[in-house]
């Protein structure tokens, strides 16, 4: 069985063997015409998306040029406190806005720094001016950035905080006649339609975007991606186009198409492509550089969306079938004999490892295979045995430890943590019934004293007597506990202030009467609180003990009850 098993899988291992080989036929001769195909499409691609993008945008450019060399726009911006030069500045500036595409206009003046802006909506008519450029704020840094750059015009993708629009605007600089720049004018375009109408324009398989010189993404469809503001974005902080691959050769890939189109100094018609990763599909990336407006057109084309291999499928139909059919006979013959029975046995391991011990029906074929489910069987019978045996043991020593956590060694009382439970329960319930609870605290008078004259064992002695007496005093349901040092706590349950005052009252009187009858008499001195639904620990804990301070100052081996009115009651 277990030869027959070997050259079962080595035909297996042949077969798959043969199918890759005929996969990677049809992959290299596929890919090999896809690729010639989709070079072609790419740059036919290219030249189509850059054509739409400078047919959008030269009529504008041209416009916001004639704009900037408005005889009446530059005098007013030479004197911009002359009403009548602003007034005829505003009509000239409104005869634009109606022929522009997004029907808005901007204008900035440079030696006032005044904003003017109007919308396709006429929303500012008559009150164009909006605001005052800042120098100091970063909102404001594109206007003196490029009017240092000197750049006569400029594509700028930003959102105008003080407008609460975001464009595409088009910027160019307004100067006098002797070159001096005077302001800047210009136009913006909606960023959502613009996008919608030239990028995002739902080709499947096609994506279109455009990045400025540096690389910086101005227009894509992800508007998580662009780059806004970048022209005070300094190198490195800007969101340029390797964002977009994953693997470090496309980003440089790209990034060399771009250096190379700008060494060809904007050679008419030129494009460069080559092949890319995007979201795990393979891409073929198409640049072209428009020198009209400074910026590159990338377009990613997705082969397998355009130019899917379906059509060479019959010829390898035959040989998938025929394949197909010798891998089902195959499974066929594997199944039974070993497939089933290592099924079933992993999820018996499984369910093992898990903890459980309710095994499924475990296939044991006559093999090498069944013996082994035969061991492993009665592994885990000798196995749970075991298990359940040592939680038996676990369990009963947690119990164990759990309850000694909560004991104070010295007394056998509950300690700290025992007590801090019990109070956090009382809590809770006086919350959820609206009703109170008494709490007691007592201190052994002058018990630092009797530790410094008779020693610390003779201390741990009068503690323990403390205990037993205290314990003795309550009553069965109540909480007795020994806070720390010879300090004690009692949480009543039921209780009232009457009953406080009653058992306050008699655990003092037994300690003090107790102790006569050993020859080592001991007082103590309780403090007493009655709880309201409602109140934190720190508040229970805090009146007691001032309740506990007030019995001490007043002579010690005393009872004093702090009512929740603040009344402190000092019962005979």
């Amino acid at each position: 069985m277990s030869l027959k098993t070997r050259i079962l899988g080595l035909a297996a291992l042949l077969i798959v063997a043969a199918g890759s080989a005929s996969w990677l036929a049809y992959r290299a001769l596929s890919e090999n015409i896809i690729e010639r195909w989709g070079q072609q499409v790419a740059e036919i691609q290219v030249r189509y998306d850059s054509a739409r993008l400078l047919q959008s945008l030269e009529r504008e450019i041209g416009l916001a040029r004639q704009m900037a060399s408005s005889s009446a726009l530059i005098q007013w911006a030479q004197a911009p406190d002359n009403p009548t030069l602003e007034a005829l500045a505003i009509r000239q500036m409104e005869s634009f806005r109606s022929n522009f595409r997004d029907n808005s206009y901007f204008v900035a003046l440079r030696s006032n720094l005044h904003y003017y802006y109007n919308n396709a909506d006429n929303e500012y008519a008559a009150d164009q001016f909006r605001y005052v450029l800042d120098p100091t704020k970063p909102d404001d840094a594109w206007f003196f950035q490029l009017i240092e750059e000197g750049r006569d015009f400029h594509l700028n993708v930003n959102p105008d905080t003080e407008l609460g629009v975001t464009k595409l605007w088009i910027d160019v600089l307004m100067r006098d006649a002797q070159d001096n720049v005077v302001g800047m004018v210009g136009t913006g375009l909606n960023l959502d339609n613009f996008l919608q109408d030239i990028v995002d324009i739902g080709q499947d398989g096609i994506t279109t975007l455009f990045v400025d010189y540096n690389g910086a993404i101005q227009l894509y469809r992800d508007l998580n991606y662009i780059d806004f503001a970048t022209i005070i974005k300094p190198e490195g902080q800007k969101n340029t186009v390797d964002l977009l691959f994953d693997d470090p050769q496309d980003k440089q890939q790209v990034l060399g198409m771009l250096q190379l189109l700008k060494q060809r100094n904007g050679e008419s018609g030129a494009v460069e492509s080559g092949f890319v990763t995007v979201d795990g599909r393979k891409h073929l990336a198409g640049v072209a550089f428009l020198p009209a407006i400074g910026w590159f057109e990338i377009t990613l084309l997705d082969l397998e969306a355009l130019i899917p291999r379906s059509y060479l499928w019959p010829l390898i139909a035959v040989f998938i079938a025929s394949l197909l059919i010798t891998l089902v006979l195959f499974h066929q013959i594997i199944q039974s004999r070993i497939l089933k029975p290592v099924i079933s046995l992993e999820n018996a391991v499984h369910r093992l490892r898990e903890g459980r011990f309710d095994l499924p029906y475990l296939h044991k074929p006559d093999n090498e295979i069944g013996r082994l489910v035969d061991h492993f069987e009665k592994m885990s019978h000798s196995l749970e045995n075991t298990t359940r045996e040592l939680e038996r043991e676990v369990e009963a020593r947690t119990q164990e430890l759990q309850r000694l956590a909560r004991v104070d060694a010295l007394t056998g009382l509950k300690n700290r943590r025992g007590l801090d439970e019990v109070l956090a329960e009382e809590i809770q319930r006086a919350e959820r019934e609206q009703k109170g609870f008494g709490l007691l605290w007592l201190d052994i008078d002058h018990f630092k004293d009797i530790n410094d004259a008779r020693g610390h064992q003779a201390g741990d002695e009068i503690l323990c007597r403390v205990a037993l007496w205290l314990k003795a005093a309550v009553r069965p349901y109540d909480h007795p506990g020994r806070w720390g040092g010879d300090e004690f706590v009692v949480v009543l349950s039921p209780c009232n202030v009457s009953t406080l005052e009653q058992i306050a009252c008699r655990i003092r009187a037994s300690v003090e009467h107790e102790s006569l009858r050993t020859g080592t008499p001991v007082t103590i001195s309780v403090g007493g609180y009655f709880c309201e639904p409602g109140e934190s620990l720190d508040e229970l804990l805090h009146n007691a003990d001032q309740a506990l301070y007030e019995a001490k100052r007043n002579g010690r081996n005393q009872v004093c009850i702090h009512t929740p009115s603040g009344e402190m009651i000092h019962p005979a």
